[in-house]
């Protein structure tokens, strides 16, 4: 959150953005977040999630994408409106509203975002004490991420145009943080897939079949909401 350039109550964008990295304690896949070091107080030092101020006449969506950009390089798959949050002592200089949108990148967009004394990533477990209200943020989507795995197909945007079935379970138990039984989850997901005539190779057993997703189907059920797009970026308000 940048520092307010007017009294009364001001506008902010700030991205909670998502990736899947290996984590350090486990080896195994886990969710990680980009944070950006304050350079300025309050909480100078602090690490917060990158954003910034919205300016005329550009859309919350553009306004969140432009930061978004401008801070960490990244350019997410996939970025949907989580909530607004705008507690009177959230913030200790003015009264600032902030939209928060959450992020999903592949684990290639990821490696290309900007990582330095000012960006960094880190894993989504083990956060340390953020500038502002962020921790409660980050916490409300990581919820808002765990639910919607589990009935829509938003594990895509975190995966290729094509992947395995073992590659999208392990997306869905990272995210999840548990395992999951690979008859089950087969079932559950065979229904929104597409299997296609390629093929793994230069593996030992049987080359596992590569699937798409079901291009009718949405990547969630957003009701009766418009939905937007802000350059490559799938966008929902």
């Amino acid at each position: 959150m940048a520092d307010s350039p007017r009294d009364g109550i001001q506008l902010a964008v700030s991205t909670v953005i998502f990736a899947l990295r290996e984590h350090p304690d486990t080896g195994l896949s886990a969710v990680w977040i980009p944070l950006v070091r304050r350079i300025k107080e309050p909480f100078l030092d602090r690490w917060a999630l990158p954003g910034g101020w919205v300016t005329e006449p550009e859309s919350l969506a553009d306004a969140a994408a432009r930061n978004l950009l401008e801070t960490t390089g990244v350019q997410p798959s996939y970025l949907e409106q989580l909530y607004a949050f705008g507690d009177v002592e959230r913030s200790t200089s003015s009264r600032v509203v902030s939209i928060v949108y959450w992020a999903l990148v592949r684990a290639d967009q990821a490696e290309q975002a900007t990582d330095g004394d000012n960006v960094r990533w880190f894993p989504a477990d083990h956060l340390p004490e953020l500038a502002f209200d962020h921790n409660v943020i980050i916490e409300y989507a990581l919820w808002r991420l765990r639910t919607k795995v589990e009935y829509s197909r938003i594990a895509h945007a975190l995966l290729g145009e094509t992947f395995t079935l073992t590659e999208l379970r392990n997306v869905h138990e990272a995210i999840l943080r548990k395992p999951l039984d690979p008859a089950n989850f087969r079932r559950q997901v065979e229904g929104s897939l597409q299997p296609t005539d390629a093929v793994v190779s230069g593996g030992r057993h049987r080359p596992p079949r590569l699937y798409r997703y079901n291009a009718n189907t949405e990547l969630v059920d957003n009701g009766p909401l418009s939905h937007e797009k802000t350059g490559s970026t799938r966008v929902i308000s």
